[in-house]
């Protein structure tokens, strides 16, 4: 909305000038006696220039995002049709030029004001340009001073109103306070030094065009002023010369700083290109680059930076030896290898750098019909040489001490970035294998049973408890039939996940042959053929199972492997171990480990208990390395075995809870506790 109501602003200013000049020279030619002094039509011309500059703001600042040479671009290109259009008007008075037409101060003064009015544009628009690039790295006194440069321009529009000729006192002093503003701005050239080589040739070849420019309207002004038919005559104006001096010296103080900055833009642009390479290695792993990116990256930043012919970077990990090539075949790497004199570079390639370099050692001569000189870096990680760079050059003596330190930088980035991504890597892997243990550990709670069994026949307590998150503990029970009762504990060999997606085989298993009513001698066979079938080769699991028989009291079992249980007879006040030989399923995976199986049986009464563990509770250690043992966990069970399922629990827990002391029980712990009721009797 600005911007249009600032051109449309200008427009009408400019018309108003030219039809107002225009009437008062019909009035002066035909001495009309009409009050109308130059007064109004100077007026007019001011408007018009505020509203130019106002246009050409706002259009310079919305176009925030060009940069210098495209600023500059905008000044050519107006100048360009300003003198292509003022060409075309001193052509137009060269064909008349015996005419009477052109003699006519009507057409003089028309053409003079279309002149006027594209010489304003080009000059203001140029103003605009100028101020952008005085103003690129603002300080607070800067803009100051500009901003009284500014009020003195239009202090000098104002100025003219009153009529004062080059030749005046007042004139000149009012030029010589505007051109003590712009030999202050003028100076103000910081944004040459961010141009690289070519922008500064175009920058040079837009300001010299512009300064051109300037010297042409000026020449074509003073054309029209030696006719001494204007109106309003812009020549002689302080304003056009304030305006015109600042444009003009500020383009030849450009030109001038520009041409002294080219020698040093090649070394600014390599010191900027270093900058980049730098950062773009140390935003390789944040932006999610590879090991072979990171590399990639750092032989080509090195390459540039040292001016390097060919190059070649090789690293060992543990995924074998890897190369990056540049310029350069499989069979020069071998060549230039053999070539090499000095025993550093040498043992850099050879992976056998124990101790730091000397920078000097890095670099030396080669005798190769191509390369003449090389120098090498290794790449270390963590103190240990992952790889290394080899850069190359067709000149010999070709890299200094700047250069070593230079590529030193970017290799030690490298390093950084390439040990950020091993921890970033290692992070991941443990965040992976933190989730699979909690989708195990949910998967291990689902598999153990959520009840037990609490009725007129028995009553029962468990605990369980991992050592690692995930264990491979088991215990279950399952009424198969009324007053039948199948009962097993067991304990996967291992720990962690693939203990517990073990332990829901054996789940499965337990399942599917607890609710056949086979015997504890049959459930082992059976049961070891089928986990023979699924285990891992290095993995077995122990179990004892029972079959319970509430209507004769009766515990028929079948251990395989497992720990012996412990029953405690209340009629007789005794806790013995239930012994009967076996093996663990799946050490034996073929139809002779039925030769291992074997089985007992047990009477029960009202009040017995029955004691089912893991060999984590007896294989537990106190701070002097001793275990819990059996004989421990038997004196225990002794002196809780009376009491209620839950309080047997929970007093075997704090006798192994004080035994250990602050010492981490390292495996996996069970303990399920059953106490008969006996049968019921008939009233």
């Amino acid at each position: 909305m600005k911007i249009r109501l600032s051109f449309l602003g200008a427009l009408i200013c400019w018309l108003l000038f030219t039809g107002s000049s225009i009437y008062l020279l019909l009035v002066q030619s035909y001495e009309m006696k009409v009050d109308f002094s130059n007064f109004f039509p100077q007026l007019c011309f001011t408007g018009f220039v505020l509203s130019t500059f106002a246009y050409y703001r706002y259009i310079i600042t919305k176009a925030d995002s060009l940069n210098f040479t495209d600023l500059l671009w905008k000044v050519f290109i107006t100048g360009l049709i300003t003198t292509l259009i003022s060409l075309a008007i001193k052509f137009f008075f060269s064909i008349f030029a015996n005419s009477t037409l052109v003699e006519s101060p009507l057409t003089v003064n028309f053409f003079y004001n279309i002149l006027l009015g594209l010489v304003v544009i080009f000059m203001i628009s140029t103003l605009v340009v100028w101020k952008r690039l005085i103003l690129y790295q603002k300080s607070k006194n800067l803009l100051q001073l500009w901003g009284f440069f500014e009020v003195a321009l239009v202090g000098s529009l104002l100025f003219d109103f009153f009529g004062s000729t080059f030749g005046d006192t007042n004139f000149r002093v009012a030029l010589v306070i505007l051109g003590c503003f712009s030999l202050i701005l003028v100076f103000n050239l910081k944004w040459v030094a961010y141009l690289n080589f070519k922008q500064k040739w175009k920058g040079i070849l837009f300001i010299l065009l512009s300064a051109i420019y300037l010297y042409h309207f000026l020449l074509n002004l003073a054309y029209f002023s030696s006719t001494e038919v204007l109106v309003i005559d812009l020549f002689d104006r302080v304003f056009t010369w304030g305006l015109f001096g600042f444009l003009f010296f500020y383009a030849i103080i450009s030109i001038l700083v520009t041409l002294f900055n080219l020698p040093t833009s090649s070394v600014f642009e390599q010191k900027l290109k270093e900058a980049l390479d730098f950062q773009k290695l140390s935003q390789s792993i944040p932006r999610g680059e590879t090991k072979d990116q990171t590399y990639e990256i750092l032989l080509d930043s090195s390459m540039s930076a040292v001016f390097a012919d060919a190059a070649w970077l090789e690293v060992k990990d543990d995924h074998g030896t890897s190369q990056v090539i540049r310029n350069l075949k499989d069979e020069g790497v071998d060549d230039i290898k053999s070539s090499i004199k000095s025993e550093t570079i040498k043992s850099i390639l050879n992976f056998e750098l124990k101790n730091e370099v000397n920078p000097g050692k890095l670099t030396d001569d080669l005798k190769h019909p191509q390369f003449k000189s090389i120098i090498a870096l290794p790449i270390m990680v963590q103190s240990k040489q992952l790889g290394y760079i080899v850069l190359l050059n067709e000149v010999s003596e070709a890299f200094n001490r700047e250069m070593v330190n230079i590529i030193t930088t970017f290799v030690n980035q490298a390093s950084i970035s390439l040990e950020n991504l091993s921890l970033i890597q290692e992070s991941i892997e443990n965040e992976r294998y933190k989730e699979q243990l909690k989708i195990a550990k949910n998967v291990q709670k689902s598999l153990l049973p959520t009840s037990l069994i609490n009725n007129d026949h028995l009553t029962m307590a468990a605990f369980s408890m991992a050592a690692d998150e995930v264990g491979g503990d088991y215990y279950d029970i399952l009424e198969y039939k009324k007053n039948r009762f199948g009962l097993i504990i067991g304990d996967v060999s291992g720990k962690g996940t693939s203990a517990a997606f073990q332990m829901a085989q054996m789940k499965g298993v337990f399942h599917s042959l607890a609710t056949q009513g086979i015997s504890p001698e049959e459930f082992n066979k059976q049961a070891n053929l089928a986990l023979s079938k699924c285990l891992e080769r290095s993995s077995f699991i122990t179990s004892t199972y029972f079959d319970i028989n509430t209507d004769k009291s009766i515990l028929h079992f079948s251990r395989a492997g497992h720990c012996p249980s412990l029953f405690y007879c209340k009629n007789e006040n005794t806790v013995n171990y239930l012994e009967c030989d076996g093996m663990g399923l799946g050490m034996v995976r073929n139809s002779s480990y039925n030769e291992y199986v074997h089985s007992n049986t047990v009477n029960y009464h009202a009040g017995d208990t029955l004691l089912l563990y893991t060999d984590g509770i007896t294989e537990a250690k106190n701070q002097d390395g001793e275990q819990f043992g059996s004989e421990r966990l038997k004196k225990s069970f002794t002196t809780h075995a009376s009491k209620a399922p839950d309080q047997v629990k929970e007093g075997i827990k704090n006798d192994l809870s004080e035994f250990i002391g602050e010492m981490i029980i390292d495996d996996d712990y069970t303990l399920v506790v059953v106490q008969f009721k006996g049968k019921e009797k008939n009233g």
